[in-house]
């Protein structure tokens, strides 16, 4: 009875390791919330010994006399996978260092020296809370890839399944989360300093860094990540990625089906197998098109070593980087790539401006337009199969900081899971830009159907938006009514005529009542339309057709009464 009872149960094991997870301490006060110190056991002596170690890296490489783009990327490897992730972010951000500093960062990998075998099987017996040999018949000492955070081993299920065994290194997050609250320190004593003179958000720049360590240091996410494209990858016969096991998934372990193929880092193996390399780069890339452009869920590190081709099929691989993509930033996406194919400077500078949270100044907006003059001019006098996506985004990324417009983070990781597809289409497909591929992929999706759903979408999107700025100008005039009966507001007004200007006036005010009553009509008809509100005939709900009636009826009688008022002005 009394060993039962000392040996935790599997139950409170994972109470134990959900409620870790979660950051939630129990105390005789009720439940309290770890900080971020307490969850990853950070301490001011940890700390500053790493400080040290970061200060004494820094100086092997002289960087206080400067740092050449070689000897930057040297120094990111040797600090470790914190700063490795942070150079492969910094190699897209090109409003933060200049280009050739970008380049070289980009040649970053995670690869580290393989961790002992024995560290693999205490990780995954821990995480167990079991020995290995319950689970698996074999596991293989000699690892498939051995990552700066993670490494993978081809192992056998007792069940005799053929499984890969993606195993994170003891301490990994800990050391990463010791390295930003460095980071985050330094970012507060910048902002102090320098409170008017910083260009870069460092603090925001460290919290997205911590966003995305989080993200790949956390195996569950990753295991979701796999489900998901797993799930996406069904409709389409030539795409497929390893299929999780949910229940042998923890938060430092994912057990995924074990994939034998050929990596088209291999391009001669996969031609002397028999497959049409052209036919290989036109499909991923049509693929990476849905994924972005149609689904706004998408594999963030495409690199050739992610990329397996299986059975004439393609393969994806390492789901731990991924990225997403709303309605709204994928149709900004879409009219930035096309207003700069048909030379179109005011259509990009609005496209641009929808990342924008306030309207810029009037003053600043003729300088916006002279700076996307300049981009229209490099990338715009090229063909569309010609353009240069990840050139293009490098430069609309550079002017928008010049003009304190933010672009989503989610555009960056376009931009840079595109750079390293285009690498892979220099061989595949030399001939042929994946703009190219993408530009046909929209097309041909663009059924009149798809496109006249798109289109009463944005419309009732942008009568949302018109609703609104109506209201707030409304909200305005009340605002100016009051100050005006308390004497606070004074008009200088000349009246020529009679009562003629209070009666376009009035005629104004009826007009425009009438048409907020139209934009109501309209959008709320369309929730009802696309709802499929009862009752409904022929497919079609009453409600809403009978809404888009009288709004179509109220809109005809706003333009004729228009016109009438118009002839009778001219007589």
């Amino acid at each position: 009875m009394s060993d039962s009872t000392s040996q935790p149960t599997d139950s409170t094991v994972d109470l134990e390791r959900a409620v870790q997870r979660e950051g939630v301490t129990f105390s005789l006060f009720g439940l309290r919330r770890d900080s971020f110190s307490e969850r990853y056991h950070l301490t001011r002596r940890g700390k500053a010994k790493r400080l040290r170690e970061i200060v004494r890296i820094a100086k092997q490489f002289d960087i206080f006399h400067g740092l050449t783009p070689v000897k930057m990327r040297l120094m990111f490897e040797a600090l470790g996978p914190t700063f490795v992730k942070v150079g492969q972010i910094l190699s897209m951000r090109s409003e933060m260092l200049p280009q050739s500093f970008c380049d070289e960062l980009s040649k970053l990998r995670a690869d580290a020296d393989p961790m002992p075998y024995q560290t693999v099987v205490d990780t995954v017996s821990q995480e167990y809370g079991r020995p290995i040999e319950e689970i698996f018949s074999s596991i293989d000492p000699k690892p498939l890839g051995s990552a700066s955070l993670a490494q993978v081993h081809r192992a056998t299920l007792i069940t005799g399944e053929d499984v890969a065994v993606k195993v994170q290194r003891p301490g990994v997050r800990e050391t990463m989360a010791q390295d930003v609250s460095i980071m985050r320190s330094l970012a507060k004593v910048a902002a102090k300093l320098f409170p008017d003179t910083q260009i870069i958000d460092f603090k925001g720049v460290v919290e997205e860094l911590w966003d995305t360590f989080e993200a790949e240091t956390d195996s569950l996410i990753e295991a979701r990540n796999l489900a998901a494209f797993k799930k996406f990858s069904q409709p389409y016969k030539y795409m497929d990625c390893p299929a999780p096991y949910p229940e042998l998934c923890t938060e430092h372990v994912v057990v995924m089906d074990y994939v034998d193929g050929i990596s088209v880092s291999h391009p001669g193996q996969l031609v002397a197998a028999g497959y049409d390399l052209k036919e290989i780069g036109t499909k991923l890339v049509d693929n990476y098109a849905t994924q972005i452009l149609d689904e706004g869920f998408f594999h963030a590190d495409p690199h050739p070593g992610n990329i397996i081709v299986r059975g004439g099929q393609i393969v994806l691989i390492d789901l731990g980087m991924t990225g997403r993509l709303d309605q709204r930033t994928r149709n900004v996406l879409k009219d930035m790539i096309f207003a700069v194919a048909k030379q179109d400077s005011p259509a990009l500078a609005d496209s641009l401006l929808r990342f924008a949270v306030a309207s810029p100044d009037s003053e600043d907006y003729p300088s916006l337009l002279a700076d996307l003059d300049m981009v229209i001019q490099e990338f715009g006098t090229v063909d569309l199969s010609e353009l240069d996506i990840a050139a293009f985004l490098t430069s609309l990324t550079q002017l928008a900081s010049r003009h304190g417009i933010e672009i989503p983070s989610s555009i960056t990781t376009v931009g840079r899971a595109l750079v390293t597809l285009e690498g892979l289409l220099d061989e595949f497909v030399p001939n042929v830009n994946m703009i190219q591929i993408i530009s046909a992929h929209i097309a041909a999706s663009q059924t009149p159907e798809t496109m006249v759903k798109n289109e009463a979408k944005s419309l009732a999107i942008e009568g949302r938006q018109a609703l609104h700025d109506a209201m707030a100008a409304l909200t305005e005039m009340k605002h100016a009514t009051r100050m005006l009966t308390r004497g606070q507001l004074r008009v200088n007004m000349e009246l020529v005529g009679s009562e003629e200007p209070f009666q376009q006036l009035s005629d104004m005010v009826n007009r425009l009542t009438m048409a907020l009553i139209v934009v109501g009509l309209f959008i709320g008809s369309s929730i009802v339309y696309y709802a499929g509100i009862k009752p409904v005939v022929f497919g079609i709900p009453i409600v809403g057709f009978m809404g888009y009636i009288v709004a179509f009826t109220l809109g005809c009688w706003i333009v004729l009464d228009i016109l009438i008022k118009g002839r009778k002005k001219k007589h």
